[in-house]
């Protein structure tokens, strides 16, 4: 039971190391930037939750390696949402979060977590998440 645990715990550990890695290879950045990955994929994460309605946002989360999921829930507070954002009012909020400067500002550090995250997630789940997005924020979802 321990060596289940352990290598479900490793294998959750080497999913999330792969959605970072794909955000760094968007950028080009080195693994030494790291935090700037991880504050991407969290503000954006965080945003995106408490984006969508309760029931989505904990179906959509079930798709996320169990670390991923744990920074995703980290903070939630579920009688909170959905926050009506709007794509100006999403990418302010990226922005406040981010506090890197990043080629393509908000915009493309959200494109980027964003197409990350759809990889890693089943195609009908990502489109259930985009039809629940206002339409000028579901043009940033690829």
């Amino acid at each position: 039971m321990a060596d289940a645990m352990i290598s479900a715990f490793e294998s959750s550990l080497d999913k999330t190391n792969l959605i970072l890695k794909d955000i760094e290879d968007a950028y080009g950045w080195p693994k030494d930037r790291r935090n700037q990955s991880y504050a991407a994929l969290r503000t954006v994460l965080h945003l995106l939750r408490d984006r969508l309605p309760v029931d989505e946002s904990v179906e959509f989360a079930q798709q996320l390696p169990v670390l991923v999921r744990g920074i995703y829930f980290d903070g939630w507070v579920p009688s909170d949402v959905p926050i009506k954002l709007n794509r100006d009012d999403f990418l302010y909020e990226v922005r406040q979060g981010f506090p890197y400067d990043a080629e393509g500002g908000p915009e493309r550090v959200t494109q980027v977590v964003l197409d990350t995250l759809r990889r890693h997630v089943t195609q009908g789940e990502w489109q259930d998440v985009k039809e629940t997005m206002p339409k000028d924020l579901a043009l940033l979802m690829p």
